[in-house]
């Protein structure tokens, strides 16, 4: 039981660094000698010292023959930092106690074993899936080389996201909108059609006190952003990519001017295409987005098949009008059988809203 308390700490020590670390994992460490607690660390931000280095360097006495909680497995390679395998071996610590195995080529089972190579005790999976979770992006991105994408939208108890005329100031009370900024600080991109941008003309910032902007992703296939427009006007402050299917030079130099960076994607179906987007934005090293389009670009979001997780914010309203939108439009599904299918959900109550957390399981089969 008291593993698992000090686990529980390096996990509350690695959410420290979310929205920081990207395209990192989180990684939270305890160093404990003699039913002390002697050092503590965590990763702060990408290409600074990993969680085991500055637990290691707070300690206030000698770890040798400590232990180390560590919410990762430790790294056993030269990347932004050195190897933590190496300073864990250096030190003296006797034992290393892991949450998740990475899952990083370059690691992936080598750091435990050049740790018990070296006399090393580990002891692994302890709180495996609280670790899991906490590293579900990184793990995605790792593997896939493609960002995890997270469509959420919030919407009226009979599934409206605006009223007839439009309007949608606001569906969700104050605290739900407050989870969705703590969202943009942790994802590396929000991404909208150029339809929001038309008809809202947002800034899409995080607004939290200390909070990191994400790179803001306009899927723009005729590139009819307003050059006047809060994005465009604030992209020297904020990364902005427009992705769009438009290649002249001389169109792309008014944006670029104003400090958007231009992404040629080609045409699927009439709309840019996602998956291609999604391959150029890993390369990019953008590990997640966060969509918050309105109806068509969810559909197509969705049956591109690029969207990982749907976070569906209800409050409890109703706008009625059969003219009212709805959060995902597009053609829809033909049948109920080629539904989009969700798993593992989540159902969490913020004041008078509730969000429901569905992972994506299955892609509907229409074309």
């Amino acid at each position: 039981m008291i593993d698992k308390k000090y686990m529980q700490m390096a996990l509350e020590l690695a959410k420290k660094g979310c929205g920081f670390v990207n395209p990192n994992p989180m990684v939270g460490a305890v160093i404990v000698k003699d039913n002390e607690i002697i050092g503590q660390g965590y990763h702060k931000a990408y290409g600074m010292f990993h969680g085991e280095r500055n637990a290691i360097k707070n300690c206030k006495k000698s770890p040798k023959g400590a232990t180390i909680y560590v919410t990762l497995e430790p790294c056993c390679h030269y990347g932004k930092t050195p190897p933590c395998t190496q300073a864990i071996i250096e030190v003296g610590i006797s034992k290393v106690v892991i949450g998740s195995s990475d899952a990083n080529p370059l690691v992936r089972g080598k750091g435990i074993e050049e740790l018990r190579n070296n006399g090393v005790e580990v002891i692994e999976g302890l709180l495996k899936e609280e670790c899991d979770d906490l590293n579900e992006v990184f793990f995605h991105y790792i593997k896939t080389k493609r960002p995890y994408v997270v469509m959420k939208y919030a919407m009226t108890m009979d599934g409206k996201i605006a009223t007839y005329t439009n309007q949608s100031k606001w569906i969700t009370g104050e605290a739900s909108r407050k989870r969705v900024h703590e969202d943009r600080h942790k994802y590396s991109g929000i991404m909208v059609g150029i339809g929001t941008v038309l008809l809202d003309d947002p800034m899409l910032n995080c607004r939290l006190d200390n909070g990191k902007n994400p790179t803001r992703i306009i899927c723009d296939s005729n590139l009819r952003t307003p050059i006047d427009s809060k994005i465009v006007s604030t992209a020297h402050g904020i990364p902005t990519i427009i992705a769009t299917s438009e290649s002249g030079k001389d169109k792309h130099k008014t944006y670029t001017d104003k400090g958007c960076k231009i992404i040629v994607v080609p045409k699927k179906d009439d709309h840019i295409d996602l998956k291609e987007l999604m391959i150029i934005l890993g390369k990019e090293q953008i590990d997640s987005v966060l969509l918050e389009g309105g109806g068509t670009l969810n559909w197509s979001a969705l049956n591109s098949g690029i969207v990982n997780k749907v976070q569906t914010y209800i409050a409890p309203k109703i706008f009625g009008g059969i003219n009212a939108k709805s959060p995902v439009s597009g053609r829809g599904v033909d049948n109920p059988k080629n539904s989009f299918y969700l798993k593992n959900t989540k159902i969490i109550k913020i004041d008078e809203d509730v969000l429901i957390e569905s992972e994506v399981a299955h892609k509907c089969s229409q074309g």
